[in-house]
């Protein structure tokens, strides 16, 4: 072969190589590191214990907007993703590429979530609400909420383990178990009661879970927050003196209706821990979980003389407090004859 065809093939073979290595190269940059999701924001996956990646698959086009659903197949079956899927809630960015996605996805490196529970009075509305917003289901709560012994082990009861979770937003990864869910719950209910608060309930003669207890009456008592320390004056006042607190709310709690709009004497009758007209001092646990504002209206409850309250006959949601059981019968007659005016059996 002379120098000239030499020449030739080299420069074929060069140029060959060239437009193979671009060709495939541009491939491999576009299934690998060219922009495949476009959300209009941040949108999220989630990936469920059965590790299902036609399921992920789906999401990808249906929230995350994928652009091209093969190409991220291909990319995850070249990086064998689909072996190592990792339960977890994951971030799509617009613009993300699906090696990048996937690098995250391998590594379990997720977004956390916030979660709330606000306004919960029974133990399976809390493990339903979070169960809501977690991978947790509720039966997996309920378990160890309702086992005395685990309940124990937390410094808590059953009827009382309520107590443990402030109401606040926390950030927590969507795949937690509900044991690491009732741990960080107990760190956070510890750093609540700071040194300072726990002093607080021992000088007003109660301890943290009755200063729980205490304050969720109050908070079903009333929904003017403003009214808070002086009820909480009224409950303290008649546990110092031995004087049965008589709290309506209580009485709902034990027939198991809070939709009652009048409590009647067959109520009142009621046989249960919860019923403070039958028992004297607080009820063996929360009757809903109270808020950071309750806890602290009852560590600073207003210092007064009043016994009694009775809700405004104007039904403004507010109360008249009365010093005397006199007092208090007048305000009560007037309250029950505005219910009688509105039919309210």
């Amino acid at each position: 072969m002379n120098k000239s065809k030499k020449r030739f093939w080299v420069v074929f073979i060069f140029v060959f190589l060239t437009v193979f290595a671009a060709f495939f190269g541009g491939v491999g940059y576009y299934y690998f590191f060219y922009p495949n999701f476009a959300p209009s924001k941040t949108s999220y996956i989630y990936i469920y214990p059965d590790k299902n990646f036609e399921n992920l698959c789906r999401q990808l086009e249906d929230s995350a907007a994928c652009l091209n659903i093969n190409s991220f197949k291909e990319v995850a079956d070249i990086l064998k993703y689909p072996s190592t899927m990792k339960t977890g809630r994951y971030a799509v960015e617009p613009g993300t590429n699906n090696y990048d996605l996937l690098t995250n996805l391998r590594r379990g490196q997720q977004e956390p979530i916030r979660i709330t529970f606000n306004n919960i009075r029974l133990t399976d509305d809390l493990t339903n609400r979070i169960s809501e917003q977690l991978m947790i289901t509720s039966h997996d709560l309920d378990l160890l909420l309702n086992d005395a012994s685990y309940c124990t082990s937390l410094g808590f009861t059953p009827a009382t383990i309520k107590a443990m979770f402030i109401p606040n937003t926390y950030e927590v990864y969507w795949n937690i178990s509900a044991e690491k869910l009732i741990e960080r719950m107990k760190r956070e209910y510890d750093a609540f009661w700071t040194e300072d608060r726990r002093n607080q309930a021992q000088k007003i003669r109660l301890t943290p879970l009755e200063v729980s207890i205490l304050a969720s009456i109050i908070e079903e008592e009333s929904a003017m927050t403003d009214e808070y320390p002086t009820i909480a004056g009224v409950y303290i006042n008649r546990l110092y003196r031995g004087i049965p607190l008589q709290a309506d709310p209580t009485v709902k709690y034990a027939v198991g209706d809070f939709a009652i709009q009048r409590v009647l004497n067959e109520h009142l009758r009621i046989d249960s821990p919860y019923n403070t007209y039958l028992h004297s001092g607080l009820p063996p646990g929360p009757i809903r979980i109270p808020s950071q504002k309750g806890l602290e209206s009852v560590l600073n409850y207003q210092k007064h003389n009043y016994l009694y309250m009775c809700a405004k006959e104007d039904f403004s949601g507010r109360h008249n407090f009365a010093v005397t059981l006199t007092e208090h019968d007048r305000n009560a007659v007037r309250y029950r004859a505005e219910l009688n005016r509105r039919g309210i059996r």
